[in-house]
């Protein structure tokens, strides 16, 4: 009962969103003025983007009703990336805004408490959820103190941020020290492992060592962390931002998540708010709520301290408290009953990528595996480099000269990936379901075909992108047994496909996720079956009470961090509950 209840206050929430296109009585569009080109453009950009992010939606809540916690996942990140690209597109007119706004909060909302695996599977333990859980410690004891604020100072070299300590400070270090020790732990692990890479591009650009911590409090030192405002990376950049300080987004790789690249952006961006506020605490304030909102405070209260500033939002008040409490944890760890942990810096060799090549074939010739070439090069949105030459790729520290040798050594038509495929269209077919038969986004297919509009011509030839050759062997048919753990997400997953367009294969209803032990699917997939390279036995695991995922990681000679890849847990989390499945590879 309690199923059939969700379903249908979700399927009444989407449609509510669906209705959105129903601007008029008739259901019809609002006729627009075709002879304004970069209108009409913008309406027929915009809208088919959003059509596909509303069918991700929908997709989303069947599989939540259906404890389907994969392809949950898998549709919220689709959404996130369409979403992203609506911003890379740009809205240009008043009714695109409207509907964009409308179904970016209406998304925001549902998936912040709506989609109840996420919760129960304790997926979001991130830096996000951390920072909203200290802005409800706050608001709930009232603590923020401005104006007549009496402080401790800690710390106040020259060249340094100010540590300074009161109230508010104590209590986010108490917060740090029980209910949030579990994520400072894994902030730490991570603080390692990034520490050589940070620090020196800090120094290089004469900043304060302590701004490291920006980037623990913004994402846990996650680069593949989004926020739910599509803030991206170790940063979490803003799209319009990141293109300002020079971080690219394209079909191939989001600079945002470039750990190197997204720190020297950041670099950048500290030292143009120095020049602006020449104040650590004015600076920290602006990077959270942005420059003009500070100079309104500022010019309102006629005074650049920041403790003054009384006009600043909450979160902003509770930014520099949470911020200070965090260095001075990090400073000094022990202190407050943390140990720096034992975990292996971010050490790499550089490759150069001439042309497009496979991510499997790069793992396999430097004698690694796919998931450590995507961990050393978060930026990389394909399973394949970019396409323009010349790309500087991360391998595994000392498998430089053992990469090029197995490498150069493969034929060419091995080495590099099929760039596109061609589509001849068919009576029938839109830009939807073309995009869902290839598993792209309608975005890329009208970036890449130059596409103003949304409309097609039977005949017409599309340039199809190919994700690092999955679609220069597509398809062959294959029938798969279900076995006992199996989801119709975790099926999708390991075939490299969806579980819409494995009900769609199966004539299932859309609404149906249930598969039985035994039971044959019908499968459409590259000839090489599954979409892992070397797959070793690949099993399902399911959590029993007392269970952690270092317990499991050591039964099954692996890492807790790959079990979090194959999960597509979030990195850092080792939330589990009894019940739960989860894929793993014996090696």
């Amino acid at each position: 009962m309690k199923k059939i209840k969700l379903y249908l206050l979700a399927t009444v929430f989407v449609g509510s969103i669906f209705a959105q296109d129903t601007i008029n009585g008739n259901g019809k569009k609002p006729f627009m003025n075709t002879s304004d080109t970069a209108f009409s453009a913008t309406i027929n950009n915009i809208s088919p983007i959003l059509d596909e992010a509303k069918q991700f939606l929908s997709d989303a809540v069947i599989a939540d009703v259906n404890q389907d916690t994969i392809e949950v996942i898998y549709n919220i990140k689709r959404i996130f990336d369409l979403l992203s690209d609506v911003e890379q597109i740009g809205v240009r007119n008043e009714l695109d805004k409207i509907e964009f706004e409308k179904f970016q909060n209406d998304f925001i909302k549902m998936y912040s408490t709506r989609l109840n695996t996420l919760e129960n599977s304790s997926q979001i333990l991130n830096a996000e959820l951390i920072r909203q859980q200290v802005t409800d410690l706050a608001n709930e004891n009232e603590s923020v103190e401005m104006g007549t604020t009496k402080f401790t100072i800690l710390d106040d070299r020259e060249g340094h941020i100010p540590l300074v300590t009161n109230s508010q400070v104590e209590s986010y270090i108490r917060y740090f020290k029980g209910k949030g020790r579990k994520g400072f732990n894994i902030w730490l692990r991570r603080y390692v492992q990034y520490r050589e890479i940070i620090l020196p591009i800090l120094e290089a650009n004469d900043l304060p060592e302590e701004l490291i911590v920006v980037s623990m409090i913004e994402s846990g030192f996650d680069p593949k962390a989004v926020s739910r405002a599509k803030a991206v990376g170790l940063w979490q950049f803003m799209y319009l931002t990141g293109k300002q300080y020079g971080l690219e987004r394209t079909w191939y790789v989001d600079e945002r998540q470039d750990i190197i690249k997204s720190t020297e952006a950041a670099a950048k961006y500290f030292k143009d708010l120095y020049r602006e506020f020449e104040d650590w605490y004015l600076v920290l304030a602006a990077y959270n709520t942005g420059p003009g909102r500070v100079n309104r405070a500022v010019n309102l209260h006629e005074t650049s301290d920041y403790w003054q500033l009384y006009s600043l939002p909450k979160d902003t008040k509770n930014y520099i408290p949470y911020f200070l409490s965090s260095a001075i944890i990090l400073k000094n760890p022990e202190k407050y009953g943390f140990k720096i942990p034992k975990a292996k810096s971010f050490k790499y060799d550089e490759v150069v990528i001439k042309k497009s090549a496979d991510l499997s074939v790069i793992a396999k010739s430097a004698g690694t595996k796919t998931n450590t070439i995507k961990y050393l090069n978060p930026e990389l949105r394909q399973s394949a480099t970019p396409a323009n030459g010349d790309y500087v790729l991360r391998v595994p520290y000392g498998s430089k000269e053992k990469f090029y040798k197995s490498f150069n050594a493969l034929p060419e038509t091995e080495r590099f990936a099929t760039q596109k495929v061609e589509h001849r269209v068919k009576k029938g077919e839109n830009l939807s379901t073309i995009a869902s038969k290839y598993r792209v986004l309608i975005s890329d297919l009208m970036t890449i075909n130059n596409l103003k509009s949304d409309r097609l011509s039977i005949g017409q030839r599309l340039k199809i992108p190919v994700k690092g050759g999955i679609y220069s062997n597509y398809p062959e048919k294959i029938t798969y047994t279900v076995k006992k753990g199996d989801t119709l997400g975790g099926i999708a997953d390991k075939y490299n496909t969806r579980a819409s367009e494995i009900r769609k294969w199966n004539k299932m209803s859309s609404n149906n996720s249930l598969i039985n032990i035994g039971q044959k699917l019908v499968l459409f997939v590259g000839k090489n079956g599954s979409k892992s390279d070397n797959s070793p036995k690949r099993i399902i695991y399911t959590v029993k009470s007392g269970d952690q995922l270092g317990y499991i990681a050591e039964k099954y000679n692996t890492s807790a961090k790959k079990i979090r890849e194959w999960n597509k847990m979030q990195p850092g989390s080792y939330a589990i509950y009894p019940g739960q499945k989860l894929v793993l590879f014996e090696e």
